[in-house]
C-alpha cells in the first residue's frame, strides 16, 4: 500500500512539474514576442549620422558688424528728424532717397531760380579730421597754388542756375557759410547749344573781378533767394539727409551681403 502511495506522489509530481515547465515556456515566448514587437526596427541599410552646429559663414563677422553700425545709426537722434520749412522759404523743395543733392526751384519775373544743394562740409574741430584737411588742402595746392585757403568753418556747397525761356543761363558755384555766402565762381552757359559750352569762354575767375562787381553780382542772386538767412536751415536738413542716406547705405549693404 505504501509502495502504491509512493508511486502515484510520483507521477502527480512529475505531471505538475511538466505542467509548470510548459507554462513557463508559453510565458517566456508571449514575453519576448511582446519584446521583439515593442522594438522599435532599425534599418541597417542607412547610415548613421548626428546632428552637426552649422558652419558659420565667412560673410558674418562682417554682417554682424553692418548690423551694429545699424544700429548705431538708428540710435541718432537726426536721422528722423524733420525740419521745419521757415517762413517765407520761397523755393519748391525736391530731395529723392539716395541722392546726395536737395534742389530748390523757383520762377522771379519770368526767370528760372535752380539751386543744387550739397552736402553739409562738416568741420568738428576733431584733430584727425583736420590734419586730414590739411593734407587733402596741401595737395590742392601742389595742383593749383591761386586756389584759396580751405574754408575752416561748416558749410553748404551751392551750384546757382539762373536761365530765361531762352538764351544763355549763369550759374554761379557758392559756398554758404552760416552768416554768409561767397561767390566762388561764374560762367555763362548755353543749354538750348551745348556745343557752345565745349569752346565758350568761361570768363575770368571771380576773385580777379573788380569789387564794385563782385558785390553786384551778391546782391543779384540775394534778391532771387540766395541769402544768407536760409542757410541756418539748409545747414540742418542736409545734415539730417546725411545721416537719412548713411542708414539707408548701411541698409543696402546688408541686404547685399545677406543675400
Amino acid at each position: 500500500m505504501a509502495t502504491l502511495v509512493r508511486r502515484a506522489a510520483s507521477r502527480f509530481v512529475g505531471n505538475y512539474c511538466k505542467n509548470r515547465s510548459f507554462v513557463y515556456s508559453l510565458f517566456d515566448q508571449s514575453a519576448y514576442g511582446r519584446r521583439r514587437h515593442l522594438t522599435p526596427s532599425v534599418d541597417r541599410n542607412v547610415p548613421f549620422t548626428t546632428s552637426t552646429k552649422k558652419r558659420a559663414s565667412p560673410t558674418d563677422p562682417l554682417l554682424r558688424i553692418i548690423e551694429t553700425e545699424i544700429g548705431y545709426a538708428e540710435k541718432a537722434d537726426d536721422y528722423d528728424r524733420v525740419e521745419e520749412t521757415p517762413s517765407g522759404f520761397p523755393f519748391k523743395m525736391e530731395d529723392k532717397p539716395g541722392g546726395k543733392i536737395v534742389t530748390l526751384t523757383r520762377e522771379y519775373e519770368g526767370e528760372t531760380v535752380k539751386v543744387e544743394v550739397h552736402m553739409t562740409n562738416l568741420v568738428t574741430g576733431d584733430k584727425e579730421d583736420d590734419e586730414d584737411d590739411e593734407e587733402e588742402a596741401e595737395n590742392e595746392e601742389d595742383e593749383d597754388e591761386d586756389k584759396p585757403e580751405k574754408p575752416k568753418q561748416s558749410n553748404v556747397p551751392l551750384l546757382v542756375t539762373l536761365s530765361k525761356k531762352a538764351g544763355p543761363s549763369l550759374e554761379f558755384r557758392c559756398t554758404a557759410f552760416p552768416d554768409k555766402i561767397v561767390i566762388k565762381d561764374m560762367w555763362v552757359t548755353f543749354p538750348d547749344d551745348p556745343s557752345k559750352d565745349e569752346l565758350a569762354y568761361e570768363g575770368p575767375s571771380f576773385r580777379v573781378l573788380d569789387e564794385k562787381l563782385r558785390k553786384a553780382f551778391h546782391r543779384y542772386i540775394e534778391i532771387r533767394g540766395i541769402k544768407p538767412s536760409m542757410i541756418n536751415f539748409l545747414h540742418e536738413y542736409m545734415i539730417n539727409k546725411d545721416s537719412r542716406e548713411h542708414l539707408l547705405w548701411l541698409k543696402s549693404l546688408k541686404n547685399f551681403v545677406k543675400s
